[in-house]
Parts: C-alpha cells; structure tokens; sequence
C-alpha cells in the first residue's frame, strides 16, 4: 500500500523515494514496511554510530523513560545529565571540562557563537569554505557548502567572514601548497575585512562534512591554533558529524595535535536521540551571563541516558579502534575501483568518514554519474548519500560497528553500480 504523505511538508529534501518508509533498524541494516533490507552506510547522516537501536542504548532508553522524561534544567539537574557530563570529561582534554547541552547541531552551534561572542566581547565569526553549520537564520549565514540552504532567505546575520578551506584535490595542489595559501589568505582576511580585534571566532569543521568529507592537513590546524593564539580569538571545533568515533578517534581534532577552545558535539552522542552538547573551558562558560542562554529540553533525561549509554557501547564493544581498521578497509577497496575507474578522481577520509569524489577527465565535477551510482545502489539495498557543493561525491558513514564481511557487500554493490 502507498503510504499517505499528504500530511508531510515537502520542504524536506529527499535522497531517497518518499515511498520508503522503515519499519526497524537493526546494527547495519534498515527494514522497510514493504519488506525489504537495506544496508545503511548512511548511519541517518552520521547519527547512529552504535547501529540502528542497540540493545544497551535502547535498554538506557526504557529505563530512563520509566522514571523521568523531563526535568528541565533551570528547576532540577538529573542523574542522566551529571553522568554524562562526568563520561565527556573522560574524553576530552582536561581543558574542556565544563558543557552545556541543547537538542540539535545548528543549536549548539548558535550557542557556540553566543559564548564565543560574550567571552570576548566581539562581534565577528570566520567559518571556512564548503562549511555546513545549520539552518537557523545564524547558521544558515555559517554555511557555505550548498546555496539551496540560504537562497531566497536574505539578509542573513551580519560578521559572518568566509577564509578558503584547504580542498587540495579540488585546488589541484599538493598539501603543503594548498595549506601555505589558505593560511596566506586567512591573515589576509584579518587585514582586510575583520580585524583581529572584532573577530570572536574562527568556527571550523575538523572534517569538512556537507562540502565535501575533505581532511585539512595537519599544519593547516595547527596555523588556525597559532593564529587564534596569537590574536585571542576562539577557535571552534565543529564536531557535529565528525565526533564520537566516526574519524577512528573520540574527536577529528585529535588527528591535528590541537586543542581547541570550544567543542561542538551532536549526531552520534545519543545514537538517534535528540541532543547536542557543546565542551569549553569552566573560565570560558563563567563568562557567560546566567541566563542569557537556555532552552526547555537542553539536556534531556532520556536523551542524556542513551548518550551515556552510547559512549560506554562506543569504549567497551572497540568501536573507535573498529572505525579505524573498517576505514582502511573501506578506503583499500575503493582505491582498487579507482584503478578501473578513473572518473573517481579521488578516495579520502579519516576512519569511516570516507568519500569518493566524482569528476570528468577535465576534473570537472561530475554529478550525475556519483548520483547515478548511487540510484543503482540504493535498488541493490544499499543507502548511500551524496554531498559536496556539485553533488558529486559518495560520502561513505556507515555504522561503527559494521563488519568486514558488511564493507565487501558495500563495495560489491558499488562496483555494479560503476558497471551499470
């Protein structure tokens, strides 16, 4: 029978046909209401890092629920909220240890911006080209990677400054090139459009998601660290879709050797829930006038307990050495397609974040084959997504506990794909 959809607003945008509509997710997999089986390397866009209703977080879930849904911050703390608060300490640098928690990514990102701008009492934001931070009139202003998310909603929020992010392969450059000009025209930016002194923060995503799934090179993170230092301006992590293991460590920023001030967290931290989170230091959050930022379902009882659940699946089950190894074995097997076809022009990525880019012998991007491919996966069972500001990539985010045996099944089912 053909659901009614008649109800649903249509502004949601659809990768897949609306006719699919699931029944049940479970580890790797997602069943339809028609029957049929579909291997999720989509993960929700990056949610579901413990696999589709894992049997500790829903077990967290049931257990919570049965004693409190809701107990709203400004009037009671709840044990759900004080233990995850006491497992993020565990993960993240001694530095980082006060937090503030929200439901969505674009939310904690404004909260970001609103502590970034009360602790220094300046005005203006530098994001990086190809960003993704949201949808909410501040973050649409963020993003950058797509215009459909900011077209026709003009005047966006003003003191957004956009700095080159270092896409190597798409500036056909090697790394070190690539990063010497960015960081050039980062200082440049600080001389010729905000100054230092009206500039709160730089907001970047450690693993550029929705422009693309591009890693910046070490040294490229580590000049961002030097040059917030030396001005005191904030330096903003954006781990929405790059955190709690997806890059093969806790954090992407670890890969850089930097700590940044304030760390933004969402997705994978509940395993499906809604919660976001945001890490920065207790002298930082002091500086932040009680009050002035909030919200009702912050810090959600029921959220905050298959979070802690989540982490503990994430530690104790080697989830985060398992994104590692899968990543290499991912990556190997779409290199070894590459070698066929060369309109992949490139494979990259840190654990299971992983993409596979698009582009014709000109190296002009080439949408409609990567959205080709993945039409021909999705009627073989297998959900792959597309990103970039072309469309052109295949951006691989499967579960983190998927198998050996699940990532060979996936790139069978790719290899057709190319064929067809």
């Amino acid at each position: 029978m053909t659901p009614d959809l008649s109800h649903i607003s249509p502004v949601w945008g659809r990768a897949v046909p609306a006719t699919l509509v699931a029944d049940r997710g479970e580890g790797a997999y997602l069943y339809t209401t028609d029957g049929r089986r579909y291997l999720d390397f989509t993960s929700g866009i990056g949610v579901t890092n413990t696999g589709h209703a894992h049997p500790r977080v829903v077990a967290a879930i049931q257990a919570q629920a049965a004693k409190l849904l809701h107990g709203q911050a400004n009037i009671v703390f709840h044990e759900p909220l004080i233990q995850l608060t006491q497992a993020l300490a565990e993960l993240l640098p001694p530095s980082l240890d006060s937090y503030f928690f929200s439901n969505s990514g674009a939310e904690i990102l404004e909260a970001a911006v609103k502590l970034a701008k009360a602790a220094t009492q300046r005005p203006n934001i530098i994001v990086f080209s190809g960003s993704f931070h949201g949808r909410t009139h501040l973050t649409m202003a963020m993003t950058t990677s797509k215009t459909i998310y900011r077209a026709g909603f003009q005047p966006l929020v003003p003191g957004i400054f956009v700095a080159p992010f270092p896409y190597s392969y798409r500036y056909g450059w090697d790394d070190d090139t690539t990063t010497d000009f960015c960081l050039r025209e980062l200082k440049l930016l600080l001389k010729s459009q905000t100054a230092p002194a009206e500039t709160a923060a730089m907001v970047i995503e450690p693993v550029l998601g929705e422009g693309g799934y591009v890693a910046p090179p070490a040294r490229f993170m580590q000049g961002l660290r030097e040059i917030c230092d030396h001005y005191g301006i904030l330096l903003v992590a954006d781990e929405v879709q790059s955190g709690f293991g997806r890059t093969g460590k806790w954090f992407a920023f670890e890969h850089f050797g930097i700590v940044p001030d304030i760390v933004v967290m969402a997705k994978g931290l509940a395993s499906g829930l809604p919660l976001s989170g945001l890490a920065a230091n207790r002298a930082l959050m002091a500086k932040w006038t009680p009050g002035s930022h909030g919200g009702t379902y912050g810090g959600n009882a029921v959220a905050c307990a298959a979070a802690v659940a989540s982490i503990q699946v994430l530690r104790e089950e080697g989830l985060i050495e398992n994104s590692a190894q899968m990543g290499g074995v991912l990556q190997a097997g779409l290199r070894r397609l590459q070698e066929d076809h060369p309109e992949i022009g490139d494979v990259r990525g840190l654990g299971l974040m992983v993409a596979t880019e698009f582009t014709m012998p000109t190296r002009e991007p080439w949408t409609d084959r990567a959205k080709a491919v993945a039409a021909r996966a999705l009627d073989a069972g297998l959900l792959l997504l597309t990103c970039g500001s072309y469309d052109n990539v295949i951006r691989w985010i499967p579960p983190l506990m998927v198998s050996e045996a699940q990532i060979k099944e996936a790139l069978a089912v790719f290899a057709a794909g190319l064929e067809g």
